[in-house]
């Protein structure tokens, strides 16, 4: 077996593998472009090949830019089409593919990688941990209605909620432009947000409304007219009303955009596709029981490739010190650093000291962004706290001011 690095001209024979890996067919001729594959950055792409030449798995990287804690932007590497024949599956091939990709990551200077996991179980052999959750969350139109605030009402009944801008609608080919302005400056404020680079807004790849599929978008503006948040959103068979992502500045501006759509007319019920777990949305019903939460889903799964390089690249929220032993049995390697975090920043190096908490790369993947508190893997028998106290200071120095949510899909 050969694993080699793609070409432009391999585009046709990398769309044509992924798709048999799936048991799919390509929903449009590759040279009149498709939903994803005309983002593929062919220079990055792997291909693995049988003994006789023939290919039979597939493994495509993208560049983005994460953002981490405390508003702090890395590039990292986003993990996508990975895909072996049903013929060679069990042979090898994917992990050849994932060691392979990880070492040309790491030549990138990049210490993390990232994917959206087709199954759970695959991706964690490979050091990949879930880190970032979404939420469905389905309100019926006779229930939507939105709670009078119990603290800081605005004095003026006109403004509801405080929010003194104005929601137009426009259609998707209208307002491209706008989208793509509004999501990066949402994209840096938010921990694991991740980068739609210019060309999947150019040429529509990937899902609604990054893709050119015809969708109504109730974009809201400040007081300044200035654009800042827009609900991208399509009413289907029976009336419901469906949210694909809701992109807000702030709190203000989401509510917003939550009570137009809830506001509309003739539809039996409001779906948001994408909303973060921990969001007020719910609370913010009169009626707290009428948003009935769907699927509770791991999008963002994080991999670490430099312990030392990703912990000193976010922001901590509290002082201390932890040391942690982190096995990466992927790659056999193995080490123990001492992580010492002094307002907001921290370093880390090796140490020969006694290890606070035990945990596999993968775990640490999980932790990383801060959407998982460490005590929870400590009592799901994954990471092992060898000192009292420990979990608890790990909770305080991993905890983030607001969760990590990603809603790229890649």
């Amino acid at each position: 077996m050969e694993i080699r690095s793609t070409t432009d001209e391999d585009l046709d024979v990398f769309v044509d593998t992924v798709h048999t890996a799936f048991g799919h067919f390509p929903e449009a001729p590759i040279a009149g472009g498709g939903r994803w594959w005309s983002a593929l950055e062919m220079d990055r792409g792997l291909l693995a090949l049988s003994e006789d030449g023939r290919p039979v798995g597939t493994a495509a990287a993208y560049s983005f830019e994460l953002t981490l804690p405390g508003r702090r932007v890395t590039p990292v590497t986003g993990v996508s089409s990975v895909g072996v024949l049903p013929s060679h599956r069990r042979r090898g091939v994917l992990s050849a593919m994932m060691r392979r990709q990880l070492s040309e990551v790491r030549a990138r200077g990049e210490f993390l990688s990232v994917l959206l996991a087709s199954e759970a179980p695959i991706y964690g052999r490979f050091g990949y941990g879930p880190a970032t959750f979404t939420t469905r969350l389905t309100v019926p139109r006779h229930r939507a209605a939105l709670a009078v605030p119990r603290a800081g009402a605005s004095a003026d009944a006109s403004v509801p909620d405080g929010d003194s801008g104005t929601v137009e609608v426009m259609r998707r080919a209208q307002c491209g432009g706008i989208l793509e302005e509004v999501y990066d400056r949402y994209r840096r404020a938010q921990p694991g947000a991740l980068s739609r680079p210019h060309r999947w807004w150019a040429s529509g790849a990937g899902q609604s409304p990054v893709s050119s599929a015809p969708r109504h978008v109730a974009v809201h503006r400040d007081a300044d007219g200035v654009a800042d948040g827009y609900a991208s959103y399509s009413i289907g068979e029976g009336g419901t009303l469906t949210v694909d992502e809701t992109i807000a500045t702030d709190d203000v501006v989401f509510l917003a955009l939550a009570r137009f759509v809830l506001g509309h007319d003739l539809v039996p019920q409001v779906v948001f596709r994408h909303v973060p777990p921990e969001h007020p949305l719910r609370w913010q019903l009169a009626d707290f029981r009428a948003g009935e939460v769907g699927e509770h889903a791991d999008w963002l799964w994080v991999r670490v490739l430099d312990v030392p390089g990703a912990l000193t690249a976010r922001a901590w929220s509290t002082d201390g010190e932890l040391v942690l032993d982190v096995d990466d049995p992927f790659l056999g390697e193995h080490g123990r650093h001492l992580l010492t975090v002094r307002e907001g920043s921290a370093t880390c190096v090796p140490t020969d000291r006694q290890p606070d908490l035990s945990l596999d790369v993968r775990d640490l993947g999980s932790l990383y962004l801060g959407g998982i508190a460490p005590s929870t893997l400590v009592r799901a028998g994954h990471v092992r706290a060898l000192r009292p106290g420990a979990a608890t200071l790990a909770d305080a120095l991993f905890r983030t001011e607001r969760p990590p949510h990603c809603l790229h899909w890649f």
